[in-house]
């Protein structure tokens, strides 16, 4: 049980960290997505509503607000497999700024992670106990 413990607060630990942070590389980015970073730069050409910030270098920094769209983006192409245009269309008709069921869909998966990591904590625990 100890070993869930530490899990949950790591998890914990790990999106405290990440809301906190303000700026975050392309590469991060990418990172997050498990995507290419052209693929970022992309989106950020065809949703006027990634405005990443750039240095004098002209490397991009995101904000949340940007990885909020690129999250909204990345749901509705790659898993609802929608086109770039539908993308769009829905982004520009959800005049309240949030999509419910976007929302409702990443709490879900919030909690499909900790159950499986319960899970593998609970088979870990489980197969110590047989070993004794």
């Amino acid at each position: 049980m100890e070993n869930l413990e530490e899990n949950i607060s790591e998890n914990q630990v790990q999106q405290e960290n990440s809301s906190t942070k303000l700026y975050y590389s392309i590469g991060e980015v990418a990172k997050m997505f498990d995507v290419n970073t052209s693929l970022i730069r992309y989106w950020e050409q065809e949703f006027p509503a990634i405005k990443p910030k750039k240095n004098a270098k002209g490397n991009r920094h995101f904000t949340q607000k940007d990885i909020e769209v690129i999250r909204k983006v990345y749901f509705l192409v790659k898993e609802k497999g929608m086109t770039l245009q539908g993308a769009k269309n829905v982004l520009k008709n959800n005049t309240d700024g949030k999509d419910v069921n976007f929302e409702i869909i990443k709490s879900l998966k919030n909690l499909k992670s900790m159950i499986l990591d319960l899970k593998e904590c609970l088979d870990s625990d489980k197969s110590n106990a047989d070993k004794q």
